[in-house]
């Protein structure tokens, strides 16, 4: 590959369509069953490799996350460090996913990083490796990397691909961001749901655990939810704060956008079972 050159790569949001807490380990980490299925929109990456210094520099710092607690840097790191890498790389990030909403931005940043460095540095590891790789910085970490939708078990790491309907998604997000560890680690958090039967999956007869929590302790997620199930099937994403509501078309979507109170920030996607990501590497690899 040329140096000097940027490449870009898309970084999708995911949604988990639902989310079922089943069980908690002895080690704390929390048995989760979830189907996840990535949006066209998401953050975009570009990356200019080096071949002669084994730098990795992040040119565009995120406010407030230290550059070398950065998932993108640490995904760079671990594959350099994996594969015995000598070459470096200078990415630059824009963010337009929220954090804190519960799409897997800081997840499929470090996928993309995984992914992308793979074929930039041609390393040819195999996309089981990476995941394997990627469970390491995080549990959401190899579905991106997989990049098919999934029905996920575990702590989310063991994944089944599934084909939910790709449906159009009017996402928003109130004013406020919700720690992943401050509902994992709350006492009232239900944890005892029955586990599903794949072969008897009926995603809109599921539920998000974490939304009864979020409800109780955040009003900005409880009075958007509230509004939003007036007009289209509603629910969080993940530990929130976002909620994705479903639509047959665009035009649907973005009408009930339109009337949305202005500190609301939303946007409008169409859900994929196919991520972006792994789309464009392989026009890349087409030539």
């Amino acid at each position: 590959m040329p140096t000097n050159t940027f490449y870009s790569f898309p970084s999708p949001a995911k949604l988990n369509l639902f989310l079922h807490i089943v069980g908690q380990r002895a080690d704390g980490y929390h048995e989760l069953e979830t189907v996840f299925q990535f949006l066209e929109s998401g953050d975009t990456i570009d990356i200019s490799i080096s071949n002669t210094s084994n730098e990795l520099t992040l040119l565009t710092p995120i406010n407030g996350v230290d550059n070398e607690d950065n998932l993108i840097i640490k995904a760079a790191k671990a594959l350099q460090h994996y594969a015995n890498v000598k070459k470096g790389a200078l990415i630059k990030i824009d963010k337009r996913l929220p954090m804190g909403g519960g799409l897997g931005g800081g997840s499929s940043n470090a996928a993309t990083v995984l992914v992308a460095l793979n074929y930039l540095w041609q390393l040819n590891i195999s996309l089981e490796e990476l995941a394997t790789l990627g469970l390491t910085l995080g549990a959401d970490v190899p579905v991106f990397v997989r990049g098919y939708a999934a029905f996920a078990q575990g702590i989310g790491e063991q994944l089944t691909p599934v084909t939910p309907s790709e449906d159009y998604y009017l996402i928003t997000k109130p004013p406020v961001s919700i720690s992943t560890q401050a509902v994992f680690t709350a006492p009232s958090l239900t944890r005892d749901t029955p586990k599903l039967n794949l072969d008897q999956l009926d995603i809109n007869s599921c539920h998000n655990d974490c939304q009864t929590f979020v409800i109780k302790h955040y009003p900005e997620v409880a009075n958007l939810l509230a509004w939003l199930l007036e007009y289209a099937p509603s629910q969080m994403t993940g530990t929130g704060a976002c909620i994705f509501s479903r639509f047959s078309s665009r035009e649907q979507a973005e009408k009930i956008q339109s009337l949305l109170p202005e500190q609301i920030s939303s946007f409008v996607a169409k859900g994929v079972n196919r991520s972006p990501l792994h789309q464009h590497i392989n026009m890349l690899k087409a030539g």
